[in-house]
């Protein structure tokens, strides 16, 4: 039997298709743009191959879109069938199930499913990094690290992948905290694979969680081999550097970063909207006008109303649809949520808590109506993590959360809400909370000058 390149037996016959489906994990690895051409290429040579199929499927899950859920479920039916032949390795019937799993509504069931293929071997990368994938979308960073941690060891120095599982671990690391051996992690994994650009934006994500935005703008920029030959990944590099650069303070850099990089290309995935709505949000509560900028992302959110596939991307599609005063099509989404909320599914779950009050939240802060904003969102808060995404991801509805609590008047809870952002910083106080401790205090002694009076 043949051996793929994450030490993995495959039921592949011939080398050709071996070759092909160890691009697949190289340009899955990677994020790169290679993946799918290898892919088509891997079906052209064995079009019975179940995990090949079992991918496809589950990447197009991973996309978020509702109408991509008809090419999963072909997918599906295809690699059931292709099993039915028999020969299949344990590894591959595990990846088959995880994707009937996922159009069953268990996301978790997936991780499950690949944690199973682990224990079979631990040195099998690409079950590694599907397991990484989908607790970041379910939010699950511990799980994130304890899977890494079980699986590192078995990526040593021979391994062909011992780069991309080093970046894994320091993305990992990072949310969990342990900023200076994520630092220490992704830069080892670049010198083991230059071109990983998971690895290099864990060691972004430190410089912006510990306030160096000027060492992870030169991060970005003299590592353009780990994350230059990305697919839309790249956007979300450059939407990293955008972070840097307004913590700085350098809007004019944010802009022509948004206008020349993030959303050059004005594509409709869910990941790329969530960087640029984000980043708009950001500048607003900054007090700048993004103008025209809002119609184009609002356009696509108005689309998306109905999707109903994650609730991380419907709350970007909201903050969009507040950004540009689409009241109607807000109201459309928050009360779309609230009917998902009760189905009997993952999703639904995060979408009952914290989604739905996020977005009555957003609905209200867009409206002025700041007090009834920090009530919905200061409710959601302890949920945020469930959401799913990064800490970096997530920290625009902190910010707004924030910023409700100032608006609304209070102060002593949006001060406790600071201390923690502060406190998950390693004491690290960035423009962001600098300016929001600042107008406590003005306010503070505002009051007291009223009450001296």
């Amino acid at each position: 039997m043949l051996i793929d390149i994450a030490n993995s037996e495959v039921s592949l016959t011939n080398h050709a298709a071996l070759a092909e489906w160890n691009g697949v994990i190289l340009g899955v690895l990677s994020h790169g743009q290679s993946a799918p051409v290898h892919l088509g290429k891997l079906l052209e040579l064995e079009p019975g191959y179940a995990m090949a199929h079992a991918l496809k499927g589950l990447s197009a899950l991973m996309l978020g879109r509702r109408e991509l859920y008809a090419v999963a479920q072909e997918a599906s039916q295809t690699a059931q069938t292709a099993l039915q032949a028999g020969g299949a390795t344990k590894r591959e019937h595990l990846w088959c199930d995880a994707l009937q799993d996922w159009l069953a509504g268990k996301p978790s069931h997936v991780v499950a499913r690949m944690e199973a293929a682990l224990k079979i071997n631990p040195s099998d990368t690409i079950s590694m990094k599907l397991s990484h994938g989908i607790r970041f979308i379910l939010g699950d960073h511990i799980g994130m690290r304890q899977s890494i941690e079980g699986v590192i060891g078995a990526h040593d120095e021979d391994h062909a992948l011992r780069g991309y599982a080093l970046g894994c671990l320091a993305f990992a690391m990072e949310e969990t905290g342990s900023y200076e051996e994520a630092e220490q992690f992704g830069l080892q994994g670049l010198d083991y694979a230059s071109d990983d650009a998971w690895g290099l934006h864990a060691v972004a994500h430190v410089y912006d969680m510990t306030h160096r935005p000027t060492k992870g703008i030169a991060l970005i920029d003299d590592n353009l081999d780990a994350w230059g030959h990305c697919n839309n990944f790249r956007f979300h590099v450059w939407w990293h550097k955008a972070l840097l650069h307004l913590d700085q303070g350098d809007v004019d850099q944010v802009l022509a970063l948004y206008d020349t990089k993030i959303r050059s290309d004005k594509t409709d995935d869910y990941r790329d909207f969530s960087n640029a709505s984000s980043l708009l949000f950001r500048l607003e509560l900054e007090g700048i006008d993004v103008g025209y900028r809002w119609a184009e992302l609002a356009d696509l959110a108005e689309s998306r109303t109905n999707d109903g596939c994650l609730t991380f991307a419907d709350l970007h599609y909201m903050l969009a649809l507040v950004g540009d005063n689409r009241s109607d099509a807000a109201t459309r989404l928050t009360a779309r949520m609230a009917k998902d909320a009760h189905a009997d599914t993952e999703v639904a779950d995060i979408m009952r808590d914290p989604g739905v009050a996020i977005t009555q939240g957003l609905s209200a802060f867009s409206d002025g109506r700041y007090g009834t904003a920090f009530a919905h969102l200061w409710a959601a808060h302890p949920r945020f993590q469930t959401m799913g995404g990064s800490h970096a991801q997530r920290d625009v509805f902190e910010r707004v959360t924030i910023e409700a609590g100032l608006r609304a008047g209070s102060l002593d809870a949006t001060e406790a809400l600071l201390a923690k952002r502060v406190a998950q910083r390693r004491g690290a106080v960035d423009n962001f909370a600098e300016t929001r401790l600042q107008m406590i205090d003005d306010a503070r002694k505002l009051q007291a000058a009223v009450a001296a009076e």
